[in-house]
């Protein structure tokens, strides 16, 4: 299966809180349909210590962003664009972005 948003992509929010908001993608998780995207959606997570090289405390991390509220950012003409796939002549199945007809490199 080839996925529309994959790690390491640069993705902007389209809707909810964070709407406006581009970051970097950390994680896809494919089955829940989500993504771990770095500066949004950060949620609190209160912490026991364990040990003297993790003290404890709150603890503040990315939280997961349901796929249908991201779209990725066109590298070339750096504009949130929709994803789609062709098949070159030498076989490979390419990402391709909707607005500019661009070929996405991964």
């Amino acid at each position: 299966m080839a996925a529309r948003i994959r790690k390491g992509d640069t993705v902007v929010v389209i809707t909810g809180a964070a709407k406006g908001r581009r970051g970097e993608v950390l994680k896809v998780l494919p089955k829940a349909n989500r993504a771990v995207v770095q500066g949004v959606a950060m949620a609190k997570r209160h912490v026991k210590p364990r040990g003297m090289q993790q003290p404890g405390g709150m603890v503040e991390s990315e939280a997961a962003v349901d796929l249908s509220n991201v779209m990725l950012v066109d590298p070339k003409t750096d504009k949130p664009t929709r994803v789609g796939f062709k098949v070159l002549e030498d076989g490979r199945k390419v990402r391709v972005a909707k607005a500019s007809g661009n070929v996405i490199e991964s």
